[in-house]
C-alpha cells in the first residue's frame, strides 16, 4: 500500500489503548505502520491510572469487608496490611500487561520505536531516544494521552500527582489530597481504605464536576464524610514547606495561618492533552486553550494528514472511547469507509468507596433538551449491611422524558453500580421506556432490582 514518497503509510506517536488498537488495525487492513512510544506500552490507562488504580482500590475494600464479616460469624485475629506487597504485586501485572501490548503490535507486524517522538512537518516525525530516526508517513496519529495539571505555586516541587502515587516506597499515613474531581475522591478512598487519614482541600464546595448528576454528587459527599474522610472546602493552598523531618506543612490563601503536619501532599486537580514538545502548533495543528488536539467527527485535524484519539484530542477522555477512536480512524483511512464514534450515549464509573455508575444525562443536561421530566429515586440500606451494620446507603435515579417515557438518564452509587450500569447502558442505548423498565422481572434478593421495581416518580421537573 505503501508509496514511493513515505518510509511507512500511517505512523503512531503513543503507545496507549487508542493508539495501539489504532496501529494494530492499520495493519490488519494492509498498511505499513509504525509507532512510538517513550515510557512503557499500554498508556495513561494500563501504566499509571485505570488498571493500577483499579488494584489500589480492591486492596482498600478489604479492611472493610475485614470489618464488615464479624457480623456474619467470623472471627480472626486483627488483619495486618503490606503497602510494600501491593505495590509489588501491582507492579508485576503491570509489567505483564505492558509487555503484552507490545507483543500484540510485533505480532501484528507494527514497527515499534521507543523514544520521544516529535513532527517534523506534516508527514514527518523524528524519534529521540532508544530509537533514533526520521521517519516519513502519509499519515499521522497522535495518541499521546493527557497529564496531571499543577498549579505554580511555592512547594509545589514537594507535591505527588497521580503518576507518582503508584510508586511511592512507602504508606502515608496522614495525606492532604488537593482536588475534588473523580481521581481525587477515588484515592482518598483508597488511601482511607488502607489506613491512612486523609483530608481532602478544595477550593469550592461541591465535589466532582458539573458532568456529574447533582444528587448523586450530594449523596457521594454524604458517603465519603461517614467514612471519616475530611474535606477542607472553599480554599486554596498558597504555599507547601517541608521541614527536616520531611513532613509537610501547608499555607491557605484565605489569611488563617493553619498548617498541618502531613506525610505527603497529593494534587489532583485535572489533567491536560499531553502535547508539549510535539511541535504541532509550529507545523499548523490547531490546538484548543487546555492543549487538545482539535478534530472533527473523524479525528482528523486542522491538517488533513494528522489524526488524534484520545485524551489528547477535544472529544471525551476515557479509555474505552480512546480504543473506538482508534479503530475508527484507522478503518476511515484504511477501511471501505469512513466511521465515526457515536457519543452520546457513553457510560462511565468512578471507583470511590462506594463507586458511581452513570449513562446518559444529568437532570440538569435533561431540562435542557425536554420540557418535561419524571425522576425516579431509590435510597436505601443493601441487605448486605442488616448484618454487618455498616450505614452505607444505594442511591438510584432514573430520568424518563414524559412525552415519550424513554429513559434518558441512569446513576447509581453503590456496590457494583459500574458492573450494574454498563448494562444499564446497552438498554438506554437502544431506546428503553421506563414501561420497558418496569415489564422486566426483578432478580430477588439483589440491589439491581430496585431499578425495575421504582413505579411512582418521586417529582417532575419543567424547563
Amino acid at each position: 500500500m505503501t508509496t514511493h514518497n513515505y518510509d511507512v503509510d500511517y505512523f503512531v506517536i503513543g503507545g496507549g489503548s487508542g493508539g495501539v488498537r489504532s496501529a494494530r488495525i492499520a495493519s490488519q487492513l494492509g498498511a505499513k505502520v509504525a509507532i512510538a512510544e517513550e515510557f512503557q506500552f499500554g498508556g495513561t490507562c494500563v501504566v499509571r491510572g485505570c488498571v493500577p488504580k483499579k488494584l489500589m482500590v480492591y486492596a482498600s475494600h478489604f479492611s472493610e469487608m475485614f470489618e464488615d464479616s464479624k457480623g456474619f460469624g467470623w472471627e480472626f485475629d486483627e488483619p495486618n496490611f503490606s503497602w510494600q506487597a501491593l505495590i509489588e504485586g501491582k507492579d508485576q501485572e503491570i509489567s505483564r500487561l505492558s509487555s503484552i501490548y507490545e507483543k500484540n503490535l510485533l505480532t501484528s507486524d507494527v514497527r515499534v520505536l521507543k523514544g520521544h517522538a516529535s513532527l517534523i512537518d506534516a508527514h514527518t516525525v523524528q524519534i529521540e531516544g532508544e530509537s533514533t530516526e526520521r521517519v516519513t508517513a502519509k499519515y499521522i496519529l497522535i495518541a499521546t494521552g493527557g497529564k496531571p495539571a499543577l498549579p505554580s505555586i511555592p512547594g509545589i516541587k514537594y507535591v505527588i500527582s497521580s503518576n507518582e502515587v503508584f510508586y511511592l516506597q512507602k504508606q502515608p499515613k496522614n495525606i492532604m489530597i488537593v482536588g475534588a474531581g473523580y481521581i481525587a475522591l477515588e484515592f482518598a478512598g483508597i488511601f482511607h481504605g488502607l489506613g491512612s487519614h486523609v483530608r481532602v482541600v478544595h477550593r469550592g464546595q461541591d465535589i466532582l464536576g458539573a458532568s456529574f448528576d447533582a444528587d448523586v454528587r450530594k449523596h457521594l459527599k454524604e458517603e465519603l464524610i461517614n467514612k471519616g474522610i475530611q474535606f477542607e472546602l472553599s480554599c486554596e493552598l498558597e504555599r507547601i514547606e517541608k521541614n527536616n523531618e520531611g513532613k509537610f506543612s501547608v499555607f491557605f490563601k484565605d489569611g488563617r495561618n493553619r498548617q498541618h503536619q502531613i506525610d505527603q501532599v497529593m494534587f489532583a486537580t485535572g489533567r491536560i492533552p499531553n502535547t508539549h514538545h510535539l511541535n504541532l502548533e509550529q507545523i499548523g495543528v490547531s490546538l484548543a486553550k487546555n492543549g487538545a488536539v482539535e478534530v472533527n467527527a473523524y479525528g482528523k485535524s486542522s491538517i488533513d494528514s494528522i489524526y488524534a484519539v484520545g485524551d489528547v484530542s477535544s472529544r471525551v477522555a476515557l479509555t474505552p472511547v480512546a480504543i473506538r477512536e482508534g479503530n475508527a480512524v484507522a478503518q476511515t483511512l484504511f477501511g471501505k469507509e469512513a466511521i465515526t464514534v457515536d457519543l452520546s450515549q457513553v457510560p462511565s464509573a468512578v471507583f470511590t468507596q462506594p463507586p458511581i455508575g452513570t449513562v446518559g444525562l444529568t437532570e440538569k443536561q435533561a431540562l435542557e433538551l425536554y420540557k418535561e421530566i419524571d425522576i425516579y429515586e431509590a435510597h436505601f440500606r443493601p441487605l448486605k449491611s442488616a448484618l454487618s451494620n455498616r450505614l452505607e446507603k444505594v442511591y438510584m435515579k432514573l430520568l424518563v422524558d414524559v412525552k415519550t417515557q424513554q429513559v434518558v438518564g441512569a446513576h447509581m452509587i453503590g456496590d457494583e453500580a459500574p458492573e450494574i450500569i454498563q448494562a444499564i447502558a446497552i438498554a438506554i442505548r437502544m431506546g428503553a421506556t421506563k414501561q420497558d423498565f418496569d415489564a422486566t422481572i426483578a432478580i430477588h434478593p439483589t440491589v439491581a432490582e430496585e431499578l425495575v421495581t421504582m413505579k411512582t416518580a418521586v417529582r417532575k421537573s419543567l424547563e
